[in-house]
């Protein structure tokens, strides 16, 4: 028996004989013919083939199809020079209507069934980690010569009947200064499953114990070391087992087809990708192509001059943008919340920076598919309610979205609005945003630029966002313009130091990302706009999707529309001055906001951004 030293080094064609000869002592074939192409290997009858590949198609990043035979051939020449599927992996599976009933080195003795046959050839994640080694990083289940960690996902696979099943992915153990060079050595190599679908907290997969994998060794990481899962070509055993053929085999997990291709990049993304922590608890991060990220800077710069002379720049931190916006890409369910009564004088009291930008982002988050809703004051529920009917007539929004309010009630009120039952493990909402909402202070009351308490016109939201702190999975946005709003306590020590009057209306309460904008509007403008340019950008679309499914591009022009307009915001600002909701700084019925003039000012924003 041959011991495995050494076999990183031998030439593929070596290695399948001395398997064909079953002269390996090793349980799988990580780290062999370094350089490289491992397959994944799928064999079924004749009569399920094209739909299979119809499966691979469907589902390219755990199954990117290398090369299908024609049925009852036992070569691929146009893999290999030499090989013979019956000999040439480690280790075998068959399948009798969907049972495992046994392993096999040797399939020789099927090779009467093997005739109506056909073989698939499916990339695999071996043959990239010289790629990791390539770009510094340590493969740990290499240096602990144990079997890579597989795991069985609730991530669905697409649908083509009779090939069904959820993903199933490779864990390796990366430390979180290595991720992003992990991400670009892999997005290349389509044909080995290209970059990561998920980095952090396996929960969010629905992975229970790192520790028990379904298939392959436990691997165990090491101090600063995060989990990061690739798509993996055992998809297509499950996918086996679902279908009931009457006969089917595969490789062994881990007891991988070894061809005869150089590992040459092939270019599965557009875009430079970078990595972006985006949650702590649970831990995950997210990625996006260069260009994109770039264009969302701008739209942060964009939004980041301060007409009003107030001192925002202070406040500013780089990236918030869009880290909020990757966060909120990722949630499923999102709650706003708006509204600042500075007007106390008048009725109603509600200035009219807040809901236009508000109802920007809800428009954009219904054209992708999100729940979405809407927490207010009591006594602005039926403003609000007139608000969204008539966005819904101008055609901002494609329906009326949910209205709330909520009350203190005891001590677990924020939780039990937040969660099912006021369990924290089932929040009704992965992501909350405030923009221009009024702010609680450090002494609890609510105040206005000018240092006057409206306490009494503010129902207490600020508590769903000290509770989203608690919860698990729930991440939180402020918007704001000078640093009394909610959300704006992450930068309050800015605040109390450069705004007028700070050390009194600093908001107290912190959100996880906080979008410093000139006007608060223009911050729900952009975060509109870089949502768009999220779901546009191939890099983010495969890694939000687990690279199974097709990308959605042809939903671009819905998105598309629901972006604000000059003509849609101009016909909002109206609507709002026949509702008496008047300009923050001015307090005027004018078309304007926060005093300045809707045209050739918020107008020509909006038209930077788009």
């Amino acid at each position: 028996m041959l011991l495995t030293g050494g076999l990183k080094s031998l030439l593929p064609h070596v290695l399948r004989r001395i398997i064909r000869l079953n002269r390996l002592s090793v349980s799988n074939t990580s780290g062999m013919a370094e350089g490289y192409k491992q397959a994944n290997v799928v064999i079924l009858h004749k009569s399920l083939a094209d739909n299979f590949e119809k499966f691979c198609r469907a589902n390219d990043g755990p199954l990117p199809l290398l090369s299908r035979s024609q049925p009852g051939d036992w070569k691929c020449p146009s893999l290999s020079s030499d090989s013979d599927i019956r000999t040439d992996c480690l280790q075998y599976r068959v399948y009798e209507h969907g049972v495992c009933t046994g392993s096999l080195r040797s399939l020789k003795e099927y090779s009467e069934q093997l005739k109506d046959m056909v073989t698939f050839y499916l990339g695999c994640s071996f043959s990239f980690e010289k790629a990791h080694l390539g770009a510094g990083d340590t493969v740990r289940n290499v240096e602990q010569k144990c079997n890579v960690s597989m795991y069985k996902t609730t991530v669905p696979c697409y649908s083509v009947s009779p090939f069904w099943c959820n993903l199933v992915v490779t864990m390796r153990p990366i430390p979180e200064s290595k991720l992003e060079a992990a991400v670009l050595a892999t997005s290349e190599l389509k044909e080995a499953h290209g970059a990561p679908i998920h980095m952090g907290d396996p929960g969010l997969l629905g992975i229970q114990d790192l520790s028990k994998p379904d298939y392959g060794d436990p691997v165990h990481l090491h101090p600063g070391d995060v989990p990061v899962f690739w798509a993996c070509g055992v998809t297509g055993a499950e996918a086996v087992i679902n279908c009931r053929a009457p006969l089917a085999f595969t490789h062994s997990p881990g007891c991988m087809f070894i061809t005869d291709l150089k590992n040459n990049n092939v270019g599965s993304l557009r875009g430079v990708p970078q990595v972006h922590c985006i949650s702590q608890d649970p831990l995950q991060f997210s990625v996006v192509s260069a260009e994109a990220a770039q264009k969302i800077k701008t739209l942060e710069t964009l939004i980041g001059i301060d007409p009003g002379d107030r001192g925002i720049i202070h406040l500013q931190r780089q990236d918030e943008l869009l880290k909020a916006c990757l966060a909120i890409s990722h949630a499923r369910s999102v709650l706003i919340t708006t509204g600042f009564p500075t007007h106390f004088t008048y009725e109603p009291p509600e200035e009219n920076d807040g809901p236009p930008g508000a109802l920007a982002i809800a428009a954009i988050l219904q054209a992708l598919e999100k729940e979405v809703a809407i927490v207010t004051d009591q006594r602005a529920m039926d403003l609000n309610k007139k608000i969204i009917e008539e966005a819904v007539q101008l055609g901002i929004l494609k329906k009326p979205i949910p209205l709330l309010n909520y009350q203190r009630e005891s001590a677990d009120s924020a939780l039990m609005f937040l969660c099912e039952n006021g369990n924290s493990g089932r929040p009704r909402y992965d992501h909350l945003i405030a923009i221009e909402r009024a702010g609680m202070a450090a002494d609890g009351n609510y105040y206005n630029a000018r240092k006057v308490n409206i306490k009494h016109l503010v129902d207490p939201i600020d508590e769903l966002f000290l509770a989203a702190q608690t919860i698990p999975g729930v991440t939180t946005t402020g918007v704001g313009d000078g640093g009394n709003e909610l959300g704006m306590g992450k930068v309050k020590d800015a605040v109390k130091k450069h705004i007028k009057n700070g050390d009194v209306i600093a908001c107290d309460v912190e959100a996880d990302f906080t979008v410093v904008a000139g006007v608060s509007n223009w911050g729900g403008y952009a975060i509109a706009c870089a949502l768009y340019v999220l779901r546009t950008c191939e890099v983010h679309d495969r890694y939000l999707r687990k690279a199974v499914g097709f990308p959605q591009s042809s939903k671009e022009m819905v998105w598309l529309s629901a972006l604000p307009s000059v003509s849609k915001e101009e016909k909002l600002l109206k609507t709002l001055v026949r509702l008496e909701v008047r300009s923050g700084k001015t307090a005027s019925l004018e078309m304007e906001v926060d005093g300045l003039p809707f045209y050739n000012t918020h107008s020509l924003m909006i038209e930077k951004l788009l």
